[in-house]
């Protein structure tokens, strides 16, 4: 799998999603849901990586931030306090929903 850095990251808060463009040109247009439901934190994965990434249901979350962490990864503080969720480029990128995305992971 190629790594890929995003360029621009933005809040669309009028489509409740985050876009995320990326150094190879593409762009990923995230639900807020999507990304709430699949933090990678212990707190909603558990501390077993085995069990693989689940997603937990979070209706309506709201978006307040986004941080940069070093030059790996952004954080998302959501509108129900949680803030600890730490999302790699990678991982963001293995969370793009688009159908070229989602078709290239079944692929792997």
């Amino acid at each position: 799998m190629e790594k890929h850095i995003p360029v621009e990251i933005n809040h669309v808060k009028a489509q409740r999603l985050v876009r995320i463009t990326w150094d190879d040109g593409h762009v990923g247009d995230y639900p807020l849901e999507h990304l709430r439901g699949y933090c990678p934190c212990a707190l909603c994965q558990g501390h077993d990586a085995a069990l693989g990434t689940k997603f937990i249901s979070v209706p309506g979350v709201g978006l307040q931030t986004i941080a940069p962490v070093g030059n790996y990864a952004v954080e998302f503080h959501w509108q129900d306090g949680h803030s600890t969720g730490i999302y790699s480029y990678d991982y963001l990128r293995s969370l793009c929903p688009c159908a070229a995305c989602v078709s290239e992971q079944e692929s792997e």
